[in-house]
């Protein structure tokens, strides 16, 4: 089995009010992904997920691509350890 881990992304850009957290947590929950994804008060967008590596990773790009209405101008990546404190992909407020 594949080693599970996390990730924590800040995304900053035209990423609040465009449909950003929607596109990523379905984007996540189609790569078997728990996590969340929020906005943070200066404008950008936080997102903690966990799974595999690949998973992790086709979320990255799937972020920096960005949903159709948004401009993602850039994407902090910080990865961590398996925490298992999801259960499912949602939008946290």
């Amino acid at each position: 089995m594949e080693d599970e881990l996390s990730v924590k992304l800040i995304v900053s850009g035209k990423v609040q009010g465009v449909s950003f957290r929607w596109f990523t947590v379905q984007a996540a929950r189609e790569m078997g992904l728990c996590g969340y994804a929020k906005n943070l008060p200066d404008g950008t967008v936080e997102v903690k997920a966990e799974g595999t590596k690949a998973g992790l990773e086709s979320l990255i790009k799937k972020v920096k691509q960005g949903s159709p209405f948004s401009r993602v101008e850039n994407v902090e990546v910080d990865w961590g350890g398996l925490t298992n404190q999801f259960s499912d992909f949602n939008i946290s407020s």
